[in-house]
């Protein structure tokens, strides 16, 4: 690939800001309203920025210092073990397996909130009515109409990407400029529109479905896992390493990125807690709208979501290429199958997109049965978790850099990168166990990144068969 067909700092930053500032934006105000009172979600807010924060700063150490090392943070698994043992390949792939499936269900997250704005001008997406039966079961007209507006966008999206890489990544960056414009408006009019009165009382006790209650530090710990959500997507920049015209622009992005990523969220969510009261946001399927309308009316309504469909449409651009570009830079590392290093002639992953979606074809099955909401819930409590491995991983892998000295001439540089390695992995682990604390999102995320075993009995043969190669050539 030319040094004109790479990819800039402010491509490289929209990609960043763009799969940050996706399906989160529009669902989570509802689902930390239910998880958390307003000071447990501001507070996991603050927490979740300082600590993505901390990983954002060692995935571009990392870039920069490992600059052959490209394809996202899970490849840094291999690198913890001797080169090219058994330990290092396996755990190679079960990082970069559970990054994979993760960021696929990602794809879904967005695609089925993209179907959840649309339903603002076609409300016949949410009806309830049947459609038709089968035995037992009952197609709601809504539900079925969500799954054919899902694939639809989910191989609208591939056709595009496939005309090119830049072009596509172009395409996301007008997105995201837009998305970020109509963020500023709706800010501007949230800060008018608030009402104190809806944001209080600030901290009171949450119920759970068994009737349990939680105080502040119990709900921060549960808006902890949903809130680094919306973070997920800050090593954008890292995954396409290899294409970027200057590894330095890598970091640059990752930082700038997360920073403007962190005002949007921040922002919004606190808005739109003070635009409507907790029990209707609560019961929200379309929260931002909901806000706006209080203002606007149905007009705002319809405008914010024309606004969401934009930036929905660019975050699935930027995702469905992230994960296509995660397998295929696994399998450059020898952490996954050749197959996947095929490409087509603009030099596009072919096989690794055609599978990466579809696997999200799979996933966007849970819109049958479920509402939109619902599916979302159900698809970020099974891929947030398959993210924080990776994440725990880069942070040990910093660490054992600035402890064995490797790449550092400076004591100064490797002292504040081992700070700043000791707090991300600190707020890796803190996130992995509040993650893993609900039963139902711990056994779906070891289910998850356990299926991977399956998938690792090729790999391995494959790498044993060329291991035998190479002794013979050498004997």
């Amino acid at each position: 690939m030319t040094n004109s067909h790479k990819l800039g700092f402010w491509v490289l930053t929209a990609l960043v800001v763009g799969n940050m500032v996706g399906s989160g934006i529009f669902m989570l105000p509802r689902t930390l309203a239910e998880a958390a009172s307003p000071a447990g979600v501001l507070l996991a807010w603050l927490l979740t920025g300082l600590g993505v924060l901390m990983i954002a700063l060692v995935f571009g150490n990392l870039a920069i210092r490992k600059p052959n090392l490209t394809g996202g943070p899970q490849i840094y698994a291999k690198e913890l073990f001797d080169t090219g043992s058994k330990a290092s390949i396996l755990s190679g792939f079960m990082a970069s397996w559970g990054y994979w499936i993760g960021n696929v269900a990602g794809n879904v997250a967005i695609i089925t909130t993209f179907a959840g704005y649309l339903s603002t001008f076609f409300p016949i997406l949410t009806s309830q009515a049947d459609w038709f039966t089968i035995g037992s079961y009952t197609l709601k007209v809504g539900n079925g109409l969500t799954f054919i507006v899902c694939t639809v966008l989910l191989w609208g999206t591939h056709l595009i990407i496939l005309r090119g890489l830049e072009s596509a990544g172009k395409l996301n960056f007008a997105a995201t400029a837009a998305k970020v414009a109509g963020f500023l408006v709706f800010i501007i009019v949230g800060l008018f529109a608030f009402e104190k009165t809806n944001i209080l009382p600030l901290l009171e006790t949450r119920v759970d479905e068994s009737g349990q209650a939680f105080g502040l530090m119990a709900q921060v710990n549960n808006a902890a896992l949903i809130t680094l959500w919306a973070f997920l997507g800050v090593e954008s920049a890292v995954v396409f390493a290899s294409r970027a015209k200057r590894k330095i622009d890598v970091k640059r992005a990752t930082i700038v990125g997360l920073f403007i990523a962190l005002c949007i969220y921040v922002g919004i969510s606190t808005l739109v807690m003070g635009m409507l009261d907790q029990n209707s946001l609560i019961s929200s399927e379309k929260p931002l709208i909901d806000a706006i309308q209080t203002v606007w009316g149905p007009a705002g309504g319809k405008v914010l979501a024309a606004i969401g469909l934009i930036s929905l449409f660019g975050s699935s651009i930027g995702w469905i290429m992230l994960s296509a570009e995660v397998p295929y830079q696994a399998a450059k590392q020898g952490l996954f199958l050749p197959a996947f290093l095929k490409e087509n002639k603009k030099g596009l992953p072919i096989f690794s997109l055609v599978l990466t979606n579809g696997i999200a074809q799979i996933f966007i099955f849970s819109t049958v049965s479920k509402s939109i909401s619902g599916a979302f819930d159900f698809i970020i409590a099974i891929a947030t978790l398959a993210y924080l491995v990776p994440y725990f991983i880069a942070s040990m892998y910093q660490l054992k850099l600035v402890v064995k000295g490797e790449s550092y001439h400076h004591a100064k540089s490797r002292i504040i990168d081992g700070a700043i390695a000791c707090a991300a992995t600190i707020y890796s682990v803190w996130v992995i166990i509040s993650g893993t604390s609900d039963i139902k999102t711990f056994i779906l995320g070891i289910v998850l990144l356990s299926s991977g075993i399956l998938f690792s009995r090729p790999l391995m043969k494959t790498r044993t068969k060329d291991q035998s190669k190479k002794e013979l050539v050498s004997a």
